[in-house]
């Protein structure tokens, strides 16, 4: 494809499974990536996809040879580019009961400031209550009301005022006041994916007959939004059952978890109740893999924290997936959305009159799929050598892959109006009722099907129970 692709899918291959030979298998894709941008969004993606699908393909070879494969016995790796853009933009081809549901909230956007802009996020109730108090509003303010709030003090004030009283608020950088920000020097410092091995000897992976290369393994999801569904989802896909866990207190947005629910069951636990943790608890004793999506240290005081998980139950691949990564503000709530405000992508994507945003949530998509990679090279660590991985992901650090990628003196993609990524869908009954139409599966997996489930379940209808 370009001097992009090249970088890209060799950082992405190597920072998710150790061995930068295995991009050899990676070819670029059958058809348009169609994801228009100053940046190489179109090559991101395909690494990251590819990356997953290269992880899958050799994690099958291991639990079926009992050794590591090299690229040539991986053979190529072909992506369809319609069905990958079809995939990152997954919530513009989503429809529930015939209906496109709306992404975005009123308290979600870009906003004028006193002195520049800001982009909030209020998507969930809690989030937008957060904003609102912090504004002096009324709880049903709307978007008009929070712009007139907003444009009294800097961008800088609602910035920092948010983050002290649990608002999400992130102001508007270009690239040059991002690259100075104390948080992205801490970025820059990190790898891509962060990552810890101990010997714990632990247990080969069960024996399988299936071709697909997580058959028989367990996985409990503690995550929301896109990035770590994404990840679970494909862990999912490839074969491994899925037990995702939410708290009664904190619903999920039905249609929002029904996008990335493909392949998993769903679950409502409360873990301030004493029986919901014991519950938990043996789930994780019986699971192979935790992926969590909380802020770090969130869920700490369960005992979810990777090093107290690991003391637990040595069997278990740990994986996590946050907006910052570690740093000054690793603590602080984020989303694909505000990372791109923060960072400079915004900007490179705006107009004289306002900041503007990548095509598609790009960077929770890629964080997904590189977390899905990471752990099942994790897996197959285990596997052969009895070794047990922490593995972590961050938004923040996604982004600035991207944005130091090479990139091209126009943007990177066919026109947007080559709309043959939207007829890449399918059709699922939802169990209790009604049907989804959602994006096709984007990843490969030599000689396995790989195909969504035709039923999907419901938010909250499973047992707490493998």
């Amino acid at each position: 494809m370009s001097a992009s692709f090249d970088q890209l899918t060799s950082e992405l291959v190597s920072a998710a499974t150790g061995r930068a030979e295995l991009v050899a298998a990676l070819r670029p894709p059958r058809g348009p990536v169609t994801l228009p941008s100053p940046l190489p969004v179109d090559e991101l993606a395909v690494a990251a996809v590819g990356t997953a699908s290269v992880a899958a393909t050799s994690l099958a070879h291991a639990r079926s040879a009992g050794r590591e494969a090299d690229a040539a016995s991986l053979g190529p790796v072909v992506l369809d580019g319609p069905r990958l853009t079809a995939g990152y933009r997954s919530e513009q081809v989503f429809m529930w009961n015939g209906e496109r549901p709306d992404a975005w909230a009123p308290a979600s956007g870009f906003f004028e400031t006193s002195d520049g802009w800001v982009r909030t996020h209020g998507n969930y109730p809690h989030h937008g209550a957060a904003l609102r108090r912090m504004l002096g509003l009324e709880a049903e303010a709307g978007k008009d009301a929070i712009a007139a709030a907003l444009r009294t003090a800097t961008a800088a004030h609602w910035e920092d005022r948010a983050a002290a009283e649990g608002a999400i608020v992130g102001r508007v950088r270009n690239e040059e006041e991002w690259h100075a920000h104390p948080h992205a020097h801490a970025v820059r410092a990190r790898p891509l994916v962060r990552r810890d091995v101990a010997e714990t000897g632990a247990p080969r992976l069960t024996e399988s007959t299936s071709p697909l290369p997580l058959a028989g393994l367990r996985v409990l999801d503690l995550t929301r939004v896109i990035a770590g569904p994404v990840a679970t989802r494909t862990l999912g896909l490839f074969g491994a059952e899925v037990l995702r866990i939410d708290s009664p207190h904190l619903p999920e947005i039905e249609w929002q978890f029904l996008d990335t629910g493909q392949g998993k069951r769903s679950a409502l636990l409360n873990l301030a109740d004493p029986d919901s943790r014991d519950a938990l608890h043996a789930l994780l004793a019986q699971a192979d893999v935790l992926v969590t999506g909380y802020r770090p240290g969130a869920l700490a005081r369960f005992g979810l924290d990777p090093a107290s998980a690991r003391e637990r139950w040595p069997h278990l691949i740990t994986a996590t997936v946050d907006a910052w990564g570690p740093g000054p503000w690793e603590q602080r709530r984020g989303f694909d959305s505000i990372v791109q405000a923060v960072s400079g992508i915004a900007m490179l994507h705006g107009t004289d009159a306002a900041p503007g945003a990548l095509p598609a949530q790009a960077l929770d998509h890629t964080a997904g799929y590189l977390l899905a990679a990471s752990v099942m090279s994790a897996l197959e660590v285990r596997h052969l050598t009895g070794a047990v991985s922490h593995v972590g992901v961050s938004l923040a650090r996604v982004a600035q892959t991207l944005l130091d990628a090479p990139r091209s003196p126009a943007p990177s993609s066919t026109p947007v109006s080559d709309e043959t990524w939207r007829e890449q869908t399918v059709e699922l009954a939802v169990a209790g009722g009604g049907s989804i139409r959602c994006a096709a599966p984007a990843p490969v997996c030599d000689a396995c099907p790989v195909e969504y489930p035709t039923k999907v379940a419901s938010y909250g209808s499973s047992a707490a129970a493998w």
